[in-house]
């Protein structure tokens, strides 16, 4: 599964989000994701990818957390 999948997919289980919303130019804020969901989802993404996320600056679209993901594996 590629990794824009895998992220869709956790913000759509656990945030409710529409998976057309969700595409790599769209930004954090704009779907509404604030830190608490931020963390949540961090541990769900460690989870499923097997990989330690870390505490990344600079993430600001969905895109920028794929490629963060991809540099970890």
């Amino acid at each position: 599964m590629a990794t824009i999948d895998t992220v869709r997919e956790v913000l759509v289980e656990n945030l409710d989000l529409d998976a057309e919303a969700i595409t790599e130019e769209a930004t954090i804020e704009s779907l509404g994701i604030d830190s608490l969901d931020m963390a949540e989802l961090t541990c769900e993404i460690e989870e499923r990818c097997d990989i330690d996320f870390g505490e990344p600056t600079g993430l600001v679209t969905i895109g920028d957390i794929v490629a963060h993901i991809d540099s970890l594996q």
